[in-house]
């Protein structure tokens, strides 16, 4: 079974979203954002998640993850709990 590792970070527009990708691309470091700005309790550790399979998270996450491309921080992703920004560690098939 597919299994993947992410890191993300959660704030509530895409506003916000795309400030912040920006920053990231201008090579402020991923997890001090996550730290600094991301609304969900996986912030505090840098936006990790940890490993997870197919189903685990909400759907526009899961496309995201399990299909986009490795180490690129993606997004704006719009979910039921805002917006992220996410960046695939590692992905098995």
């Amino acid at each position: 079974m597919a299994k993947a590792s992410a890191r993300h970070i959660l704030v509530p527009s895409e506003v916000d979203c795309t400030t912040l990708k920006k920053l990231i691309e201008d090579g402020d470091d991923f997890a001090e954002i996550a730290k600094q700005h991301s609304q969900c309790p996986s912030g505090s550790q840098g936006g990790g998640l940890g490993e997870f399979t197919p189903g685990q998270m909400v759907k526009e996450f899961d496309e995201v993850v399990f299909s986009g491309e490795i180490g690129k921080v993606l997004g704006p992703v719009k979910t039921q709990f805002g917006y992220h920004l996410i960046e695939i560690t590692s992905r098995t098939d």
